[in-house]
């Protein structure tokens, strides 16, 4: 267990070492007379403060029901714990930008399998067995971990190999589920994905427990990938084999989500990489998609929302493109939610703003907990002085992972 003293003495420490640096570094300035190293020292201290008092904070817990709030409380106590995002870059789009870069890509060596759907396309799921697993060496048994990556996602995302390394860690197996055409393999049907519909994740949840019967499953998705999860358990109710989720940096509202991404910076940054992300994979499944929808419209759109109005919403057939905004946003379905789910958002989300955070909705239903960190980013949630190895969101997902596998019985009636 990594205590709030920990990583506040770890935190004063590498302060420390750097003030010490800039001490033996940096040359006396200003006519010898020492201002310059005055200045910097003094700017020095005056950001740790600022970065102490005003953007380390714990986050905040949310739960619809008491068993839940202190299941969490006692069986993972990352959610009690100061946040320090890393000192350097703890501003949302930062964050989010950078962690691609920062984050070590653990060595995973997956299988993959490529199972057939009802329309005759095809899934690719990556397998990492775990087969050295000493906690849990009968494979008949070993606890699997569903992971699901964001909207361009695959397997070989930095946040998945982290998972996959902290599911290791603790003995269990793990596949991820690719939407269809984005990790290399044939689009077999005009036919892609979206947040809305959950056709394929039913059929991958009832391949793997038809694959281990025995094995307890638990799922954790990022980003639309956890829409994904989220819009799955609210369709399902109690009808399945998941015993519990956690969710990372989900868009709750989609229209809120899209508004956020459609001002100036965010479509800067973010929106227009996201769409020519998209229309590329259009263009490489050109030859099967073509017969359906026209690609060169689809080509020419210039956000995420054009995008969606040309292609998405018209292939999984929705009236308008508001309609699909509606169906594919979580928040619609919170209340029939019947599995424990754990929801990390970071409140300077640009791609899910604080306003679209369904607070409310989760105070309504006591299967639902939301931790809320004051920053983080999009799938950022990086600490430490130099965030290499772990963040925030891994021991979350670690300890969450581990609760629900080994002490999950407790949470089989939430209501009470």
């Amino acid at each position: 267990m990594i205590s709030l003293d920990f990583n506040f003495n770890i935190l004063t420490r590498d302060l420390c070492d750097l003030s010490h640096y800039l001490e033996n570094q940096v040359k006396v300035g200003l006519f010898g007379s020492g201002v310059g190293l005055s200045l910097v020292l003094g700017f020095s201290a005056a950001y740790t403060c600022y970065y102490l008092l005003s953007v380390a904070k714990k986050p905040q817990l949310i739960s619809g029901g008491k068993k839940f709030y202190h299941f969490l409380r006692e069986q993972c106590p990352v959610v009690s714990e100061t946040y320090y995002p890393t000192f350097w870059c703890w501003e949302s789009r930062i964050q989010t930008l950078l962690r691609p870069f920062v984050t070590a890509k653990p060595g995973v060596v997956y299988k993959n399998e490529l199972i057939k759907a009802a329309d005759g396309g095809q899934i690719s799921l990556d397998w990492f067995d775990n087969d050295d697993s000493l906690s849990h060496p009968d494979p008949a048994t070993r606890p699997t971990v569903l992971l699901l990556p964001g909207l361009t996602g695959t397997s070989r995302e930095s946040y998945i190999l982290h998972m996959v390394q902290q599911s290791r860690d603790l003995g269990y197996r793990c596949v991820v589920f690719n939407n269809r055409g984005v990790s290399g393999e044939t689009l077999l049907t005009p036919r892609t994905y979206c947040a809305a519909n959950t056709e394929d994740l039913e059929t991958v949840i009832e391949h793997i427990q038809k694959t281990n019967e025995a094995a307890p499953i638990m799922a954790a998705g990022v980003s639309m990938g956890g829409m994904m999860l989220a819009n799955y358990l609210g369709r399902k109710g109690r009808e399945t084999c998941l015993k519990g989720v956690v969710v990372f940096s989900a868009g709750w509202d989609v229209f809120k989500c899209t508004a956020s991404l459609e001002k100036p910076l965010d479509r800067f940054l973010f929106n227009s990489y996201l769409t020519s992300c998209l229309q590329a994979s259009v263009h490489r499944h050109r030859p099967v998609l073509e017969k359906c929808y026209d690609i060169d419209h689809i080509m020419k759109a210039k956000t995420l929302r054009e995008f969606d109005e040309r292609f998405t919403s018209i292939m999984f057939g929705y009236p308008t493109n508001d309609d699909y905004y509606h169906d594919a946003s979580p928040v619609h379905k919170l209340k029939s939610v019947q599995v424990p789910m754990l929801c990390l958002n970071a409140a300077d989300d640009v791609f899910s703003p604080s306003h679209a955070i369904p607070v409310e909705a989760v105070k309504q239903n006591p299967n639902l907990a939301l931790l809320i960190t004051c920053h983080g980013g999009h799938i950022g949630f990086l600490e430490g002085l130099w965030p290499r190895r772990s963040t925030y969101m891994d021991r979350v997902f670690k300890q969450f992972a581990k609760a629900v596998i080994e002490q999950g019985s407790v949470l089989q009636d939430l209501s009470q």
